[in-house]
């Protein structure tokens, strides 16, 4: 009985690379030594087509991994919050009415919920303020810059949500950036915390103004947009003029939810 040959798919590579590329009566020189320059440069074309697969592999295992933890995560969410999950459809995008109507139905706690926004950009670098006609429904702690806040928060003492300064303040605040930056709370003239009028900013804060910043390295914007208790009427209201203030152009999907809810996709257009 004969021997019986099996061909990998590299060795079959492999030959027909040889037999194209050497072509002994082209060349000068002695046959061996040609068969072997040539072998070499072909074992070394297959060992990075190899490298580049494993690479591959390796790629579709991290991709196969994170499903597996999503799916994990996403099985560890309460029956309760399963069930209210179930009558969002994700494949729809809502007009805001139809948001606002299911929104009271989804809520899983006995505290009034937060409404939010979580809108994606069309770039970053967005900031500014809303003046949100009914507020956040969140009592907003301002304080004003001084030698006795500064000290307060050297020793670690931060209990307010905005801070304001005069411009001649801001040499003095370098100092404590290390504290505030981190949290947001570092006065800045571009969303309006840094100012001559300092009184007439600290009530526009009170009344509702909220700043607004995209994320450092996405075009990622939150906003909170007051609760649920407001009803439609005063929430739809809220979520126009942020709408309007930060401008459709620059908005490619919006995502509204309350603090545990899940997110309901609504439709640019409808607000």
């Amino acid at each position: 009985m004969g021997k019986i040959r099996i061909k990998t798919e590299g060795d079959e590579a492999k030959s027909n690379k040889i037999k194209k590329l050497k072509k002994v009566n082209s060349f000068s020189g002695d046959k061996n030594e040609i068969n072997q320059k040539v072998e070499a440069s072909i074992d070394n074309e297959i060992n990075i087509v190899a490298s580049s697969s494993k690479t591959e592999i390796k790629d579709k295992n991290k991709i196969s991994t994170y499903k597996e933890k999503l799916s994990k995560n996403q099985s560890l969410r309460s029956k309760k919050y399963q069930d209210i999950a179930g009558k969002v459809d994700r494949k729809k995008t809502y007009s805001l009415d139809e948001a606002l109507v299911l929104l009271p139905e989804l809520q899983i706690t006995k505290f009034d919920e937060s409404v939010e926004l979580h809108i994606n950009t069309t770039e970053s670098g967005l900031s500014g303020n809303i003046q949100l006609p009914h507020g956040t429904g969140k009592k907003i702690r301002v304080a004003i810059a001084d030698e006795k806040t500064i000290a307060e928060i050297e020793n670690g003492k931060i209990d307010f949500d905005i801070l304001l300064a005069e411009p001649e303040m801001m040499p003095k605040l370098a100092k404590i950036a290390k504290y505030l930056g981190p949290r947001g709370l570092m006065p800045n003239p571009k969303n309006g915390t840094v100012t001559q009028n300092i009184q007439e900013s600290a009530k526009k804060y009170e009344l509702g103004q909220v700043s607004y910043k995209t994320e450092s390295k996405t075009p990622l914007l939150h906003l909170l947009v007051g609760k649920v208790s407001f009803g439609k009427e005063k929430l739809t209201e809220n979520i126009k003029i942020a709408v309007q203030t930060v401008q459709p152009k620059y908005m490619q999907k919006i995502i509204i939810k309350s603090t545990m809810s899940p997110g309901i996709r609504i439709e640019i257009s409808s607000i």
